[in-house]
């Protein structure tokens, strides 16, 4: 598990933007389509006077290294993934 330093600003943690550059791409007009990556930033640097365009390709680049984000030239498109699976338990045990 990916765990933030307690003393980091969580406003400008990796996994804060990548969950608001989700959150912007599940929005119409971006959903379930290839958009270029400039409208993206636009919105996400209005959020809030802290970010920067360098934390935006951060933000970026951590989710396509997750495989949650695909790219097609100056394009991104948000991946959803539509498995049914259940998160494994460490107490479980599969040898029964």
């Amino acid at each position: 598990m990916i765990l933030p330093q307690p003393e980091s600003n969580l406003k400008t943690n990796l996994m804060v933007l990548g969950a608001e550059i989700i959150s912007i791409m599940d929005k119409s007009p971006f959903k379930s389509r290839y958009v270029v990556v400039d409208d993206v930033m636009r919105r996400f640097l209005k959020k809030d006077k802290d970010r920067t365009a360098d934390l935006f390709l951060y933000a970026l680049t951590f989710l396509h290294t997750l495989g949650s984000i695909e790219k097609k030239g100056y394009k991104i498109k948000l991946v959803k993934k539509e498995d049914n699976k259940s998160q494994i338990s460490l107490f479980e045990n599969d040898a029964n």
